[in-house]
């Protein structure tokens, strides 16, 4: 274990199927729950959104606010929290001082998120991503997001989180993102009623030290969607 010169900070990244769990209940209140057992300082979520009519939030904005979290305000379209379902919450003492959807080559509605965050004297930047079916596109999605890093104005501790819908163990996508980011050891995350795919992951940066990372199993998290949410502690080096 490497150790850090500042205080570790825990990132998650959740696909939480629009609060529909495998017993196909919409439980926004049982996705919330599983985020209080995880205890993260910053999620990732993919299909935050639904998908037909005002594309609302799946997670009412009044449930969030009883939360520790607060929502990364995106504001693409009014009643939404993210960018084609990729949202990030961060605890409300994080300050968020830049944020923005990342348009992606597209064969179907897909995007990423970005924000950059103080944490007391420390800056992070995270970006929330769910990429295509499609091994193709992913791979040109992954490019996308890597020159988009590359051409920040500004260097910064980076994660990258979301579901890659990557089946192969080192190809595709994930050989394009490993010439540039580190990958937490999380484990299988999908199905959740039977994991044996990592199609979610967490990365980042070789400026930050991955402490430690696992899959978060529990009773609740088994029912409230398909995948299990995955959680990394990261530390700046």
């Amino acid at each position: 274990m490497t150790h850090a010169s500042s205080r570790p900070i825990k990132v998650a990244s959740y696909n939480i199927r629009k609060c529909i769990g495998t017993d196909r209940q919409r439980r926004p209140d049982r996705i919330l729950s599983v985020l209080a057992e995880i205890d993260a300082d910053i999620v990732c979520l993919q299909e935050a959104d639904r998908r037909v009519g005002a594309r609302l939030s799946a997670i009412p904005f009044e449930l969030i606010a009883q939360t520790p979290y607060r929502a990364v305000p995106y504001e693409i379209r009014p009643g939404g929290m993210g960018w084609h379902g990729n949202a990030i919450l961060v605890r409300r003492d994080i300050e968020i001082v830049d944020h923005r959807p990342l348009d992606l080559p597209t064969l179907e509605p897909r995007g990423a998120v970005m924000t950059e965050l103080a944490i007391g004297a420390q800056r992070l930047r995270v970006i929330g991503m769910h990429l295509d079916l499609s091994g193709l596109w992913r791979r040109k999605q992954a490019r996308a997001i890597i020159a988009h890093v590359d051409g920040c104005a500004h260097g910064m501790p980076t994660v990258l989180m979301g579901d890659l819908n990557e089946w192969s163990p080192a190809g595709g996508c994930l050989r394009d993102f490993a010439t540039h980011f580190g990958f937490a050891p999380t484990g299988p995350s999908f199905h959740a009623r039977r994991p044996i795919a990592r199609l979610d992951r967490i990365m980042a940066t070789p400026d930050l030290s991955v402490l430690d990372a696992g899959t978060h199993h529990s009773p609740q998290a088994k029912w409230a969607s398909d995948h299990l949410p995955i959680w990394a502690t990261i530390g700046v080096r």
